[in-house]
């Protein structure tokens, strides 16, 4: 994958450092809401509180935490074991997305690249997680239009349709329940969501690494022209653009980061964590979040729309603060 901090010149910047006295403020904030109210590990809870409690102390405050015994009654724990997925799935058309390097949604060079979706048998799939040098790419089950009550219906009472307490806490029901499992090579880029949401992670484990939504001044974004992923011959994929709209997205790989082109990064204060199987991480709306998972990793997520209230609004402010340079 190409450093996506080259090109400077030829890629828009859509948040440069800010400076002078926004600069300042944004700073203030930022160390601020590290000091009142926000840890410097995710929590861990040992079991899961009431609505009310929950409401009140994670998503009315928009901290993110790891809760033990959300899933501890779901069957798909101990059954959804290889043998047992292809008994139930492995004819069973499913969506794959594939790539070269493992990283789908993600800028490349000057583009934003979309996977090579493609349909194939699930006992393909499961034969490939087995065996991943067996076939080229890296592939990846990720498909997020609640993939899991569209193409995984088979196995859904092994689970369940949506968490009731978070249902009952937020007082409506997931927008979105998707299906996740996928090679350790694959890797989700840092971005935001719009979504209040329970990571629950099946079988083996998941690595987080989490921005709060007050480090927005110092997470750099750029505009990159869409694109798609496509295999030409065994091994070897083009990128093919697509049409439509320039497509902004964050520019800097917080595993590498590249303090040198955006040193505005260094205010950022990341926090890492590690969900592991039958373990739920509740990732608030609006932080951002990078993730790697271990070989074969298994989890189902639930998406619940964000209050668009305003704390949104406080947001939308930040965002346009943090665009903003100061006459020097």
């Amino acid at each position: 994958m190409e450093d996506c901090s080259g090109g400077t010149e030829e890629l828009e910047m859509f948040n440069p450092p800010p400076e002078g006295k926004i600069k300042e403020a944004l700073l203030k904030l930022s160390t601020e809401a590290n000091e009142l109210y926000l840890n410097s590990q995710v929590p861990v809870l040992d079991a899961v509180p009431s609505p009310l409690e929950f409401y009140r102390d994670w998503v009315a405050s928009n901290k993110p935490v790891i809760l033990q015994g959300v899933t501890k009654h779901w069957p798909a724990l101990t059954k959804w074991t290889p043998d047992y997925l292809r008994a139930r799935l492995g004819e069973k058309e499913v969506s794959v997305a594939v790539t070269p390097n493992g990283y789908a949604d993600a800028p490349n060079g000057r583009y934003f690249v979309m996977p090579e979706e493609r349909q194939m048998k699930f006992g393909k799939f499961l034969d490939i997680m087995e065996d991943p040098d067996s076939q080229p790419g890296i592939f990846y089950i990720q498909k997020q239009n609640s993939n899991f009550t569209e193409e995984f219906s088979e196995i859904m009472s092994d689970a369940a349709p949506e968490i009731p307490w978070f249902s009952e806490a937020l007082g409506r029901s997931p927008d979105a329940v998707n299906f996740w499992m996928g090679d350790e090579r694959a890797v989700t880029s840092m971005h935001k969501d719009h979504y209040e949401n329970i990571y629950c992670v099946i079988r083996g484990y998941k690595d987080f690494i989490l921005l709060p939504p007050t480090d927005s001044p110092w997470v750099p974004y750029r505009a990159y022209k869409p694109a798609t992923y496509k295999e030409t011959t065994p091994g070897n994929f083009t990128i093919e653009p697509s049409p439509g709209e320039e497509v902004p997205w964050i520019c800097i790989d917080p595993l590498n980061p590249d303090f040198v082109s955006f040193p505005q990064y260094r205010h950022a204060s990341p926090v890492c964590c590690r969900v592991k199987a039958g373990e739920a991480l509740f990732l608030p709306s609006l932080w951002y979040h990078h993730v790697r998972q271990s070989q074969g990793c298994l989890a189902v997520n639930f998406w619940y729309d964000m209050e668009y209230d305003l704390r949104y609004n406080y947001h939308k402010l930040l965002q346009s603060l943090s665009w903003l340079r100061e006459p020097r």
